[in-house]
């Protein structure tokens, strides 16, 4: 049975809740409740010690029916946490869902005050104001809308591959798109993973093959995402395909075209191995790249600058005809239900640091480049040299390097550690240096990684507890003669030591990407203060972003090791499963909506919407407003000059009553 009775038979249950000691510690509850009972239409007014628990749902949904109720407010926590929760009670027990309305006395409230007294006035106050403003709500009704089943996965590491073969082994048709040549991300620059030191090509090349020939994924490299249009279930996307000028059709990776170029040797700096070794113009970036098909550098080939090329690489590839000078870049739309972005992050820029010598010292190398430097297929062949061709006998690693530092970065980037710590073990193993860990603290979270620093301890790998201050080439000492100098106040020990050694590694952070900002507008999701993608909940929705159908995974979302990354992938791609098999999604219908008769068409409140949902009827000389694509921020509201564009859930009198219900509290 329903109970929607008129504004003017109101019959209100209000609701507080004690949240423990959360809300009740500070507020008195009971005299809240005891004040609420007086106010006109309020004919049940309860404290409860859990309103959010079945029995206090129950509760309210047993009041509505035996009391005839046609309007209920819950005053307990935020509306985040359990605004939809209510919501549900009443529609069980025969309410619109929307005739509630819930009041914020923990965040809000008892959270923020001490006082005693205090907060439970400005508790009366707030239930006042919505006793008030309730009475105006109307019934309205959620929207359903379809979901396209396919998915955009945007982003090639470990998560997105993890992502898109979850989605695919589902059943799904996935499009991930990659910007660099070959997926793999930078996993693919690793020789081994912490703590198990297992291979890491071993564990992610047969994941990449996997996504290569899934009939169910369609792999776009050199690709970006260009623009994104539509909402949750029926996202319009553009990607710009950027020509390799190979067709990936033809080439079977026979390289036979490397070999044949004019550049007898390499020339120019190889990305993947950050810079450590030189490439030709046509190359395949790395053994196991997926896809296994070369491409042209339109920046270094002599054919595509100048187009004066003796085209040697042509010859080679005669008998397949994979290589064509001819491709142009390409704009593809597709359409798609979810997004799911996993970015990624880059490594911090160690020159930002002077004083560690990186730039200046040929022999203080990043994390990264000692990765490469260790591995087999790198431009030593695994083998440690200085940059004179010797082994180094003594290495140090200087932790931190743009992380917890005020300067630099603040947060902590969780891998670092436990890296430098894997990194230390393998230089002990090909080089049988000395090896020394400065370190402000060991961080060393995670299963089996408590161990695995143990172990460090016990082959001998020194720690030393402080911020390094400087490294240089001063000697003042015979045994310092050649050699780099770390400068560092030892906190555990007391004094200010200087240890000379041949080689220096420093462990740099995570960083969000440089294009984060372009591709937080491009996906409309939010950033937090340090750059990272915002998630809408950091404990009850940790992968889900503000707006429906986008999904974030990996590094891109916080700095986070290898299994997390997996993790959070696979979160991702369950929730966009959830949504795909559910077939639909149900809208809030706090959207914005357009009085047609005062709308003057003057257009001022199309720019401002950031979620385009905003048009103009040329016919009518209207604007008009997709319902679908509102996500009801209230912008448009407040900027119309004439006052025509209203809000569910926000009218006039809505909030215009809640207001008068606080200033005229007593």
């Amino acid at each position: 049975m329903k109970h929607e009775n008129s504004n003017g038979d109101v019959r209100i249950g209000f609701y507080i809740c004690h949240c423990g000691a959360n809300i009740a510690g500070t507020v008195d509850c009971p005299a809240v409740a005891a004040y609420a009972a007086k106010l006109p239409g309020v004919v049940v007014s309860r404290d409860y010690k859990y309103m959010c628990s079945d029995p206090g749902q129950e509760l309210i949904q047993q009041d509505i029916r035996e009391h005839r109720l046609s309007r209920v407010v819950v005053a307990s926590c935020s509306p985040l946490l359990h605004e939809q929760t209510f919501r549900n009670a009443c529609a069980a027990g025969g309410l619109n869902p929307f005739y509630f309305q819930m009041v914020n006395v923990r965040e809000h409230d008892s959270w923020v005050h001490t006082d005693r007294a205090e907060a439970t006035a400005k508790a009366k106050a707030l239930a006042h104001a919505a006793i008030r403003r309730v009475r105006f709500h109307r019934a309205l009704e959620t929207a359903k809308v379809r979901i396209h089943p396919d998915v955009l996965v945007v982003g090639g590491g470990i998560a997105g591959i993890h992502a898109a073969l979850t989605l695919g082994n589902a059943g799904k048709q996935v499009y991930l798109v990659e910007r660099e040549p070959s997926i793999g991300g930078h996993m693919a620059k690793f020789d081994k993973t912490f703590p198990t030191l297992d291979c890491a090509a071993c564990i992610l090349t047969p994941k990449m093959s996997a996504v290569r020939s899934h009939q169910n994924i369609t792999l776009w490299t050199c690709s970006e995402v260009v623009k994104v249009e539509g909402y949750v279930g029926n996202y319009t996307v553009t990607v710009k395909r950027k020509p390799r000028y190979v067709n990936e059709e033809l080439c079977v990776g026979c390289q036979e075209c490397i070999k044949a170029c004019v550049f007898k040797e390499g020339k120019f700096p190889d990305e993947f191995n950050v810079g450590l070794s030189k490439r030709k113009p046509i190359y395949i970036p790395f053994p196991q790249a997926v896809p296994q098909v070369v491409l042209i550098d339109p920046e270094r080939c002599i054919q595509v600058k100048t187009g004066r090329c003796k085209q040697t690489c042509l010859e080679a590839c005669a008998d397949r005809h994979a290589i064509d000078f001819t491709q142009k870049e390409q704009l593809v739309e597709i359409k798609v239900g979810n997004i799911i972005v996993a970015t990624g992050f880059k490594l911090f820029d160690a020159k930002r640091i002077p004083q560690y010598g990186y730039g200046l010292y040929p022999n203080v190398v990043t994390s990264i480049e000692l990765e490469r430097l260790v591995t087999s297929s790198g431009p030593t062949a695994g083998d440690i040299v200085l940059r004179d061709g010797r082994t180094p006998k003594s290495v140090g690693f200087i932790l931190c390097v743009g992380s917890r530092d005020l300067k630099t970065n603040r947060w902590c980037s969780r891998t670092c550690c436990m890296h430098s710590m894997k990194l230390a073990q393998l230089v002990r193993e090909h080089t049988d240096a000395d090896v020394t860990v400065f370190y402000m603290d060991i961080r060393a979270p995670g299963k089996g990684c408590e161990e695995f620093y143990d172990k460090s301890l016990k082959e001998g790998i020194q720690f030393v507890r402080g911020r390094v201050a400087e490294v240089t080439d001063w000697a003042l000492a015979p045994e310092e003669e050649g050699k780099l100098v770390i400068r560092v106040e030892d906190t555990l020990a007391g004094f200010v030591r200087r240890i000379p050694v041949d080689m220096i590694v420093l462990a740099v952070g995570m960083e969000p990407q440089a294009d984060a900002q372009e591709v937080r507008r491009l996906f409309n999701m939010s950033c937090g203060s340090e750059g990272w993608f915002l998630e809408k909940h950091p404990k009850l929705a940790p992968v889900s972003t503000f707006t429906d159908g986008v999904f974030i995974a990996g590094c891109c979302q916080g700095p986070k090791d290898i299994p997390d990354s997996i993790a959070q992938a696979g979160a991702a791609a369950a929730e966009a499963l959830a949504l795909i098999d559910k077939g639909y999604i149900e809208q809030e219908p706090n959207t914005a909506y357009i009085e047609e008769a005062d709308c003057s068409g003057c257009k001022s409140c199309i720019p401002l919407c950031p979620y385009t949902a905003i048009a103009f009827d040329e016919a009518k000389q209207k604007a008009t407003i997709n319902a679908a694509l509102c996500k009801g921020c209230g912008t448009c509201v407040a900027a119309c000059p004439s006052g025509s564009i209203r809000q569910n859930l926000f009218e006039d009198e809505e909030i215009f009553s809640e207001i008068e219900g606080v200033l005229s509290y007593a």
